[in-house]
């Protein structure tokens, strides 16, 4: 009878009485440890979005920039650094903006994952992307 008692004394949770925080690997802000970040989940927004990134026309198009780019960062390139790891497809112009702009290969760039996050969200110049990719398109 002792062991059942203590067995479920041990298993009871305690009642947290402060929150406890942590860094959202998502959006970078301090959360408590109960709160759900939806940071980037509004990417792809539409249904038709994802579904026009899922044909074999984009999968095949994402491939040829990342050639054309030699599997380097562009924008690492510019700024005199080679960058090959993690490197993903950016379209300039979103496509929820302007669908038909979805396989042009002026409005794609080949990014690394942090350059890629940071277009994203704006930090970086849409002009800067747009004449990297005029300038890997023209060599």
């Amino acid at each position: 009878m002792k062991c059942r008692l203590l067995l479920q004394n041990r298993t009871r949770k305690i009642p947290r009485s402060s929150p406890m925080y942590k860094s959202c690997s998502k959006c970078g802000k301090i959360h408590d440890t109960r709160f759900k970040c939806n940071a980037g989940n509004e990417i792809y927004k539409s249904m038709q979005e994802r579904h026009l990134r899922s044909k074999n026309a984009w999968t095949e198009k994402s491939k040829e920039i990342r050639e054309r780019a030699n599997y380097l960062c562009e924008v690492c390139r510019d700024q005199g650094k080679i960058t090959y790891d993690d490197l993903e497809v950016h379209h300039i112009t979103k496509v929820r903006d302007d669908e038909s702009l979805l396989l042009d290969n002026y409005n794609l760039i080949c990014l690394c994952q942090e350059h890629h996050k940071q277009a994203d969200k704006g930090l970086i110049d849409k002009d800067y992307l747009l004449s990297l990719a005029k300038r890997r398109e023209d060599e």
